[in-house]
């Protein structure tokens, strides 16, 4: 009610309230007002006890607080215009057709001009944003809402400092301390300049369709792709909840992690929140750490995403694997009819996806670039693979104790990374022996398969010595194993006496004999140089003996070395070992180093020996 003392004649009804005004306050300044009240007086016929006339503007923008603040206008009220009324008023002023035909200064022209001291300004903009949501198709029509998701993206493409705008993250950090007194007067300290992410937490607050629109044109304006990143992993955490549950992800516990995301927001809410945020990550390669992406990707599994969603990220973390970490890829597998514990088929997909990005890499590179740059490209680009092959020997050993894994799945996996990009196969035997030992069913010839995925000559010394004793291995292997190791040895030993005898002829041209260390002129490194070589044959030494050792064992249980050798099918083929001009031929025997002394820094090499 309006207290002006004279009786109403007009009622307006907007929601559930009644507005009781007089008719020419409201004429003079809504031409929507005039018409419908025009309409009223020709169409219905009033009785001598009533004659006001009824209006129901239950469709108006901004409800009755809105058209308040208008009546308010038109009965010359002293109105106060915020951030957070101006777009509703805006609006209602455009439903009554408030504009300056019906006066000058009319409520349309009062909010325009407000409304752009607003969007010149950071929060006054993000809260009249949030404001458009309530009359949304109204904003939209009129633009408003694309004209402040404009000024924002401007303003947080911009440089701050350049600027008067205040950042209400930046501001509300700043704590009381911040003040100085001086001589009894508070005096504001200099500001701080800001960090490029100071406005992710004030645009996290929009609703996700405004945010999307938002992230869409700072996109558009050439934002670099990490701050766009940044903003939507920082809106993700703050809205997913089981953004923050890595430690149940990563003990697999599966009524736990069903359980975590009912909490809060609705499946449906959070599976296209994650949808949108996945769809807005830039295609940049290295911009969103691995780390975070197999976190998505396992939200995405969790809340059952959509396959373009997961294959999108699957992708992604497949482009950077040489990057990931190994408690990162073990993604439990959520399904209860699930036979194995982890989802080995998604790392595979990952997988196959890195070595197809690899080998594009590869080949675009190589139909590009010189012969001499080629050859030093792939040895750099082996560094990748080397990397995924430790991970992928790594994730092997970690789902290899599970009983439901089958060998053809286990084979599958492994067999992706080239033999080549392993540098030494210790872990790919470690995950063999492992497997074997969580699955002591295989037969003989599925054991044989499975070794077949690991080089005999590619393991190293430790490695090589456990096979020798691994009575899980197939016999053939550990034959194979000993055999290399024989190989290995002897070739060592051979090289450091060439070495050695290489070097007492450089100091000593003339082939007589060698003085002593103390009256010849030997420098020091090349003295230290022979004092290693002594340790290196005395260490080959002990290494021998504890393979002939083995060697004795085995052949006592399976009879000679040559029979093992037909048995097993190695060809053993002579070669000369010996110096030039010997006519004698180094046969499969094992190379025993020789035991005599040093004479004068030179090995006696006639000592040597050939032993069964």
């Amino acid at each position: 009610l309006y207290s002006s003392g004279l009786p109403s004649d007009v009622v307006i009804e907007v929601g559930e309230i009644s507005f009781h005004l007089h008719k020419f306050p409201l004429l003079s300044r809504s031409r929507a007002l005039e018409n419908l009240i025009g309409d009223s007086s020709e169409d219905e016929k009033k009785s001598e006890d009533d004659k006001r006339h009824v209006l129901k503007l239950h469709d108006l923008p901004g409800g009755a607080k809105a058209f308040l603040l208008a009546a308010k206008f038109c009965y010359g009220v002293k109105i106060e215009l915020t951030a957070m009324n101006v777009v509703s008023l805006r609006c209602t002023a455009e439903y009554l057709q408030m504009t300056e035909d019906y006066g000058e200064g009319n409520l349309i022209m009062q909010t325009e001009v407000f409304l752009n001291e607003v969007l010149g300004n950071w929060v006054d903009t993000i809260k009249a944003l949030e404001t458009c949501e309530e009359v949304l198709s109204h904003a939209e029509e009129h633009h408003i809402v694309s004209r402040c998701i404009n000024s924002l993206a401007v303003k947080a493409c911009a440089d701050p400092t350049l600027f008067s705008w205040p950042a209400s993250g930046h501001s509300a950090t700043q704590s009381p301390s911040c003040n100085v007194i001086w001589n009894g007067l508070r005096t504001a300290s200099k500001q701080q300049p800001l960090s490029e992410d100071w406005w992710y937490e004030d645009v996290s607050s929009l609703k996700l369709p405004m945010y999307k629109r938002f992230i869409l044109a700072v996109s558009s304006r050439g934002m670099k792709p990490e701050r766009i990143a940044g903003s939507l992993v920082f809106y993700a955490k703050k809205y997913l909840p089981l953004m923050g549950r890595q430690s149940s992800f990563q003990n697999g516990n599966r009524a736990a992690l069903g359980s975590i995301h009912t909490s809060a927001h609705s499946d449906a809410d959070q599976t296209s929140l994650l949808e949108v945020i996945v769809e807005l990550l830039p295609d940049q390669k290295g911009v969103i750490p691995t780390k975070l992406l197999l976190r998505l990707l396992r939200i995405s599994i969790i809340l059952h995403a959509s396959p373009v969603c997961r294959e999108n990220l699957e992708k992604r973390v497949g482009a950077q694997l040489d990057q990931a970490l190994l408690e990162d890829l073990l993604i439990p597998n959520m399904g209860y009819s699930a036979e194995t514990l982890y989802d080995i088929d998604c790392v595979q997909r990952i997988l196959d996806y890195f070595m197809l990005v690899d080998a594009d890499a590869t080949h675009s590179t190589s139909n590009c670039l010189s012969d001499e740059v080629q050859l030093i490209e792939s040895s750099q680009s082996v560094t990748p693979r080397s990397m995924v092959a430790n991970l992928v020997d790594g994730y092997l050993a970690e789902v290899a104790p599970d009983v439901n894994l089958k060998l053809p799945k286990f084979q599958s996996l492994a067999a992706v990374v080239p033999d080549y990009a392993r540098p030494l196969d210790d872990g790919i035997y470690r995950a063999i022996d492992i497997y074997l030992k969580a699955h002591p069913w295989l037969t003989d010839s599925e054991r044989e398969q499975l070794c077949r995925l690991m080089n005999c000559q590619k393991l190293s010394l430790e490695a090589s010595t456990h096979a020798a004793q691994n009575e899980r291995l197939p016999l053939r292997v550990i034959v194979q194993v000993l055999f290399f190791e024989q190989l290995r040895l002897r070739t060592s030993v051979a090289g450091w006496f060439f070495v050695s005898d290489t070097l007492d002829n450089s100091q000593n041209p003339s082939g007589t004999l060698a003085l002593p260390r103390n009256e010849c002129g030997i420098e020091d490194n090349q003295i230290v140089c022979v004092d290693v070589m002594r340790e290196r044959v005395s260490e080959l030494e002990k290494q021998y003996e504890s393979m002939k050792h083995e060697m004795e064992k085995l052949t006592k249980t399976k009879g000679s070395w040559y029979d093992l050798c037909k048995m097993l099918g190695l060809k053993l083929k002579s070669k000369s070992c010996m110096p030039k001009g010997s006519k004698e031929l180094c046969t499969p025997k094992v190379f025993s180093p020789p035991k005599a002394p040093l004479l004068n820094g030179k090995q006696n090499q006639d000592s040597g020996q050939l032993v069964d």
